[in-house]
């Protein structure tokens, strides 16, 4: 490829509407154009690594033998309708009619289509296992668009869709899966973590997400640096940070602390460390009619270590919260305990209600809490002696930096991570709505064990650059490089010999098989040399007269300070073995 023949668009300065780095750089190099909110061309450099990286996922898909087909962008709702899918999702969906006012949508992910094709052409057992999966534009509605392609409208991923007769069969599928996920990412050339995760509005009760890591990622991810525990933030087990109650060393007192509304407050006013308050959290179920009417609240108090989170996921996952939950108002708080937000305690309430502890604070001592009186808190409070033992004690609360690992290696660190890749383990959710069944050996109908296997392929250009990238710009690895090696020849235009051996090295390299791009605009070099840094290409060798009249040219790997200098006969091959290393 001769850069003259290609489309090369950088920019000097990132547009002022781009907010993070992947962002900035991807418009000054020319991959993306806006064209609206959340929508973006995807300009021939762009399209490139977009191409490589499906590469990549196809083969390693085709190797774990999924089988390849296309899906339509748009989707009848009659199929979403009968999964429940079409009322239950909000605005992201985008919804549409057409001439004759049938109801469409604009895709978001597929499951509906693929198990319709399924309980369509899976009809025996003998057709089973199956994995379908495609390459395909989705589109989702988001209410911010923002960040490039971190959080665009229109995006590119790759699903896809198990099929098996039971759930042996269907956890076998899903760690092939998972592997293949890894062999992925490995190739790559990223660093990521494949952490349990919650699997939100997909359903199933088995998920990872696969994680880029960067210090730009919207998600949090806690691990053990000793050991392979991962974990989004919303599903990581927090054990006891406390090992076991201590005995009571203080006597209860009710102290004034006027003005003093939260832990830190009340820590700082007493000198106490906040690893020694608790903090109580007002939770609101409601019961409700079959018109839909709340017909009952019932108020729930939980309890955490004033320097503790609660974990609104997990919380969803406890007995009686099932349905949802809200936070209770203020009216509901004051009525209830006959005192205002922040003086509330475990101690005498005014009126009983189901008490929750997070593990860790049931194993505190001499802790400090509100009194359930305006302006006041109690000192010295212990279990069994000046409140009942709680209710239920239960994992309710985010984990940190220096908790104990749950698999018992280490403590864990808490780092963020971009989502490029999920796996989940669906069951019978899909299956069982629209009645996608298969004959077993006796010719008995069976519903098909699913899983679905998603990864943003144009997300993963965004995580890379948030992962891999200077002051110079985006630094690609290989695998996913627009092109593996640029050739900068200087005073093309004014020298025969430079591009005689410019051109020749150009064409001994794509006869080895590298993708190769010779800048031949005629560009001066300071400017040459940083469209390349800014764009990212893994090697450059530069060819000069200078360097010519000793038989040479300059090597350089895109990170490294200073370029070798190899005779210009060796560079081809000496390229080829850096690149395949």
């Amino acid at each position: 490829m001769k850069a003259s023949q290609f489309f090369v668009s950088t920019l000097k300065e990132a547009p002022a509407d781009a907010e993070i780095t992947s962002h900035k750089l991807m418009m000054r190099a020319g991959l993306i154009k806006r064209l609206g909110a959340g929508i973006y061309s995807y300009m021939p450099m762009g399209l490139r690594v977009i191409r490589k990286v499906e590469a990549v996922i196809r083969e390693e898909m085709n190797r774990v033998g999924a089988v390849e087909l296309l899906m339509p962008v748009v989707q009848p709702a009659e199929l979403w309708q009968e999964s429940g899918r079409f009322d239950k999702m909000g605005p992201e969906l985008l919804r549409l009619k057409d001439r004759h006012e049938r109801d469409y949508l604009l895709q978001p992910t597929s499951e509906e289509v693929i198990t319709d094709i399924a309980r369509q052409e899976l009809r025996s057992y003998r057709q089973l296992p199956k994995n379908f999966y495609h390459i395909q534009t989705k589109f989702r509605d988001e209410r911010r668009p923002r960040f490039g392609l971190m959080r665009a409208r229109e995006f590119t991923m790759k699903d896809a869709y198990s099929f098996d007769r039971d759930a042996q069969a269907a956890a076998r599928s899903y760690e092939s899966m998972y592997a293949a996920y890894c062999s992925i990412f490995d190739r790559f050339g990223l660093t990521y973590r494949a952490v349990a995760a919650d699997s939100g509005a997909i359903g199933g009760d088995r998920s990872h997400e696969f994680q880029v890591i960067a210090d730009t990622g919207e998600d949090v991810i806690a691990y053990s640096p000793t050991s392979n525990y991962a974990a989004n933030i919303e599903l990581a087990e927090c054990v006891p940070v406390l090992g076991a109650r201590a005995a009571p060393t203080q006597s209860m007192a009710k102290i004034p602390t006027p003005g003093r509304a939260t832990c830190e407050d009340v820590a700082a006013l007493l000198g106490l460390p906040l690893a020694q308050t608790v903090k109580s959290l007002v939770l609101a179920t409601d019961a409700r009619s079959e018109r839909g009417d709340i017909a009952g609240t019932k108020l729930w108090l939980l309890l955490l270590r004033g320097d503790h989170e609660l974990n609104e996921v997990k919380v969803g996952k406890l007995p009686g919260f099932e349905a949802g939950f809200r936070f209770a108002t203020v009216a509901e708080i004051e009525s209830h305990f006959n005192c205002k937000p922040g003086y509330l305690g475990p101690v005498r309430p005014t009126r009983p209600m189901t008490v929750i502890a997070e593990r860790t604070v049931v194993n505190l001592s001499d802790f400090v809490c509100g009194a359930n009186d305006a302006d006041f808190h109690c000192t010295g409070v212990n279990w069994g002696r000046d409140l009942p033992e709680p209710d239920l004690v239960a994992d309710i609360r985010n984990a940190v930096a220096g908790d104990p690992s749950p698999d018992g290696h280490g403590v864990l660190a808490v780092q963020r991570g971009i989502e490029v890749g999920h796996v989940f383990f669906l069951g019978t959710k899909y299956s069982a709505a629209m009645n996608a069944t298969y004959l077993d050996e006796k010719g008995k109908p069976q519903l098909m064990e699913m899983g679905c296997y998603g990864i943003g392929v144009t997300r993963i250009l965004g995580a890379a650059i948030e992962q891999r990238h200077d002051m110079r710009g985006i630094v690609w690895p290989r695998a996913i490089a627009p092109f593996e090696v640029v050739i900068c020849p200087i005073g093309l235009d004014r020298s025969p010999d430079v591009r005689a051996a410019a051109e020749a090295l150009h064409d001994e390299l794509q006869a080895l098989g590298v993708d190769v791009i010779l800048d031949d605009r005629g560009e001066r070099p300071g400017a040459m040399f940083a469209d390349w840094e800014l764009i990212g290409i893994p090697l450059r060798v530069v060819v000069s007269e200078r360097g010519l009249k000793d038989g040479r040219v300059e090597l350089q790997g895109r990170q490294e300070v200073e370029p070798s200098r190899p005779a210009l006969l060796d560079v081809a091959a000496l390229v080829r073995a850096r690149l395949q290393s």
